[in-house]
């Protein structure tokens, strides 16, 4: 269903182009049509010399928007290439369609839980259709520096801070999904919005910093004591098991003393049955 609302959503979009745009491009009327001609005559008269006049050029990656009489000719842009003009009549914009990337100046915004935090960003766009970015927006460019600013207010005003720091993928794609649409009557396609720092206050980094290194030293105390107690539980196993024989405790005393001269101390421990010390401390 949201599939098919978008699909529609985006033929009405395409349709009121088209309006726009046949609107814009309809009939030259009578004085239209006699100026038109008399140019016609004019140049083909004079085509020596306004043959110059009437050959345009533009790159691979421009395209031309002519403008007949203050109509726009056709609903398709020129280009590229070499293409005619009438030099009396006609006039025409060159529209660059390559991607264009700038950055968000950074923006003081206040998040959904009451933080200040200064955020800026950085947005790719170019331009989709160069017939509606000419005819329905006075500088496309500049209209959508501008709304890309207001949109990450916007945006980012709805968000917690936890969700602005762990989830900048969401952040960006909901900025971009919005810039695209406000922008779709503009002939501007926002191709990708990425969000590249976030500066938190001096004082809410102190506080986060002391949160993250109290939590650290709760979990290493957790940890240590959970050593310990594993450890307690191995001594006691073993404990029953040389119990349960008086020769294992013979030979415990054995591996020590092994241990102790490998070291080459001038020391010598010699292990005293507990059998003996118990004798006497009974007495």
């Amino acid at each position: 269903m949201e599939m098919e609302d978008q699909m529609e959503s985006q033929k009405r979009r395409g349709a009121s182009k088209d309006d726009l745009i046949s609107e814009r491009t309809g009939s030259l009327g009578c004085i239209g049509w006699f100026i038109f001609i008399m140019s016609c005559i004019f140049t083909i008269c004079l085509s020596p010399i306004t043959i110059w006049f009437c050959l345009k050029i533009v790159q691979e990656y421009e395209r031309a928007v002519i403008f007949r009489l203050g109509r726009i000719t056709d609903r398709k842009a020129k280009g590229p290439g070499i293409f005619f003009v009438l030099p009396c009549t006609d006039s025409f914009v060159k529209v660059d369609l390559r991607t264009v990337s700038f950055d968000i100046p950074p923006q003081e915004i206040l998040t959904k839980d009451s933080v200040t935090v200064s955020v800026d960003g950085v947005v790719y766009f170019r331009v989709s259709d160069p017939i509606a970015s000419v005819a329905n927006v006075s500088n496309a460019d500049h209209s959508t520096r501008l709304l890309a600013q207001t949109n990450l207010r916007n945006v980012l005003g709805t968000k917690n801070l936890a969700e602005l720091l762990s989830d900048r993928e969401g952040v960006a794609h909901s900025m971009q999904t919005n810039l695209d649409e406000a922008t779709d009557n503009w002939g501007i396609k926002v191709e990708r919005v990425e969000i590249k720092d976030v500066k938190l206050p001096h004082q809410l980094q102190r506080a986060m910093a002391a949160e993250a290194e109290a939590s650290r030293e709760a979990r290493a105390k957790v940890i240590a004591a959970e050593g310990e107690m594993n450890a307690s539980r191995a001594l006691k196993e073993a404990s029953l098991v040389i119990a349960e024989s008086p020769s294992a405790l013979q030979l415990r005393y054995l591996q020590t003393l092994s241990t102790i001269a490998a070291e080459k101390n001038s020391t010598i421990i010699f292990p005293v049955p507990m059998d003996i010390i118990s004798h006497f401390m009974k007495k």
